[in-house]
C-alpha cells in the first residue's frame, strides 16, 4: 500500500461532482490510503449511493475563521515552530499583495488548520480543484515541507488569474486535467514541461450500464407523442439555460414536448419566471436536485438530452460536463455547444449535435431536427454511446493516476534516500 495522501476538496460530499467521489473510490479500491480534507460542511439534503462506499475519513476545515476562533489559534501556534511555515507565509504574503480579500486570509488560516489537524503518516496532498483548495493545499505543503499534486477542473482554470495558475503549476508536482482544452492552455502557462497531463474523468460503466429498453419512437406530434426533453445541471449563468427556454418558446405550436430540469442553483427563481412569462411552465417539470439512481431513470426515460453551454460573464465555463457522458452510455442523443471540452465527445451530426452558443434560433432548430427525427436521433445516441464505452471509460483514467501516484512515490523516496 502507498503512503497515505490527504485530498483537499472544496465541499464534501456534492451532488454535482460524483466524478471526485466515483474517482476516490476506484482510487481507494486501488489501495491507496486517502484522507480526505474539506474545505466546506455538505449543504446538499441528498447524496450518491457512491459517497457511502467511500471509507476515507474527512477532515472539515473551518468555513469561516471567526466561527472556530480557538481552533485556528491552537493551530497557529502549532504550525508557526515549523521549520516551512516562514516560506507559506512569505508566499501567502505575496499572494495578498495581488489579492487583498478575505478569501485569501481564509485560505492561509484554513491551511494552519490542515497541516495541524491532518492525521499522522500523511505523505503528500492532493487538491481537487486549482483555485480555493489548491491554495489551501500549497500552504500547508509548504509548512509541512511536503510535496502535492493537482487534478484541474473548469471554473478553477478559467476564473483565475494567469499569475496564480503558473505558480502553483510550477509548485505542484504534476497537474491533471479534465479535457484537451484545459489541458493545453494549463500547459501553456506551466514553466515545466510534462507537468501537465490529461486524465478524463471517464464514467464508471458498471454504474451506467447501458439501458435495458430501447429507445422510443416518439416524434412531437401529438400531445400524446410528446418527445421528453432533459437537462441536467445546476440553475448557473454558464449552462444557458435561459437561451434554452427562449429556444424552446420558439419551437411551433404542433410541436409537442415536455422539458425536464434536474439541479438545483442560484438562478432557479429567474429562470422559472422567465418560464412562466414565456408561458411554458405547464410543460416543464423542475426536478431540483435529485441522486443519481433518480437520474439515471429519466434518462432513460428521456428522448433529448440538452446542454446548451456558454461562457459566463467572468469567464466560467464547463471542462467537459459529466452528465454528457452520462446522458450518452444510454445512448440517449445530446444537444450541446462546442465550449471547452464538449467537442471532445460529441461530434457535430456524429455523436450528436452542436450549436452556437447564445443563438436561441440555432438551438430552436436543433431541438426542431431531432423532436421530428425519431432515427436521428436513435443514430448519434448510438454513436454517442459507443464513444463512451471506447474512449471515456474511466478505469482507464484511474489507472493513469495510479501511475502518476506511483511515479510520485518513487521520486519521494528517492529524495529521502539522498537525503
Amino acid at each position: 500500500m502507498s503512503a497515505p495522501i490527504a485530498f483537499v476538496l472544496k465541499g464534501y460530499p456534492r451532488l454535482s461532482e460524483t466524478f471526485i467521489a466515483q474517482e476516490i473510490l476506484a482510487l481507494e479500491q486501488a489501495g491507496l490510503d486517502i484522507q480526505l480534507v474539506s474545505l466546506r460542511h455538505p449543504t446538499d439534503k441528498r447524496r450518491h449511493p457512491v459517497h457511502d462506499e467511500i471509507s476515507a475519513p474527512v477532515l472539515y476545515l473551518p468555513e469561516y475563521l471567526y466561527q472556530e476562533p480557538l481552533r485556528v489559534l491552537r493551530a497557529w501556534r502549532h504550525v508557526h515552530r515549523l521549520a516551512g511555515y516562514a516560506e507559506a507565509y512569505r508566499i501567502w504574503r505575496a499572494d495578498y499583495e495581488r489579492d487583498r480579500t478575505p478569501n485569501r486570509v481564509r485560505r492561509f488560516g484554513q491551511a494552519m488548520v490542515l497541516a495541524h489537524e491532518m492525521r499522522d503518516g500523511v505523505a503528500r496532498l492532493h487538491s481537487h480543484f486549482l483555485h480555493t483548495p489548491a491554495s489551501v493545499t500549497r500552504y500547508a505543503s509548504l509548512m509541512l515541507a511536503l510535496p502535492w499534486t493537482c487534478s484541474a477542473h473548469a471554473k478553477d482554470i478559467w476564473t483565475s488569474p494567469d499569475w496564480e495558475l503558473s505558480e502553483k503549476l510550477d509548485s505542484a508536482q504534476w497537474t491533471v486535467v479534465c479535457t484537451k482544452y484545459g489541458r493545453d492552455h494549463l500547459a501553456g502557462l506551466a514553466a515545466r514541461e510534462g507537468s501537465v497531463h490529461l486524465v478524463y474523468h471517464g464514467l464508471d460503466l458498471e454504474r451506467f450500464s447501458a439501458s435495458p429498453q430501447a429507445r422510443t419512437a416518439r416524434d412531437g406530434a401529438s400531445p400524446e407523442n410528446a418527445v421528453q426533453l432533459i437537462t441536467v445541471g445546476r440553475a448557473v449563468e454558464k449552462k444557458g439555460l435561459d437561451v434554452l427556454l427562449e429556444a424552446l418558446a420558439r419551437l411551433p405550436p404542433d410541436c409537442h414536448w415536455h422539458w425536464h430540469h434536474v439541479g438545483g442553483g442560484e438562478l432557479m427563481a429567474p429562470l422559472k419566471a422567465q418560464a412562466e412569462a414565456l408561458e411554458l411552465a405547464d410543460r416543464i417539470t423542475w426536478h431540483g436536485s435529485q441522486a443519481q439512481a433518480y437520474v439515471l431513470d429519466l434518462y432513460r426515460r428521456s428522448d433529448v438530452f440538452v446542454l446548451p453551454c456558454r461562457v459566463a460573464g467572468d469567464g466560467d465555463r464547463d471542462g467537459l460536463p459529466n452528465v454528457l457522458m452520462e446522458a450518452s452510455s444510454q445512448a440517449l442523443v445530446c444537444l450541446s455547444t462546442p465550449v471547452s471540452g464538449v467537442p471532445e465527445l460529441i461530434a457535430d451530426g456524429e455523436t450528436g449535435l452542436l450549436v452556437d452558443p447564445e443563438d436561441a434560433g440555432q438551438l430552436c432548430d436543433a431541438l426542431a431536427l431531432l423532436i421530428a427525427q425519431p432515427a436521428l436521433r436513435q443514430r448519434l445516441g448510438a454513436n454517442a454511446q459507443s464513444k463512451v464505452r471506447s474512449e471515456f471509460d474511466h478505469d482507464a483514467g484511474v489507472t493513469q493516476l495510479l501511475d502518476l501516484f506511483a511515479g510520485s512515490d518513487v521520486a519521494l523516496h528517492s529524495r529521502k534516500g539522498a537525503a
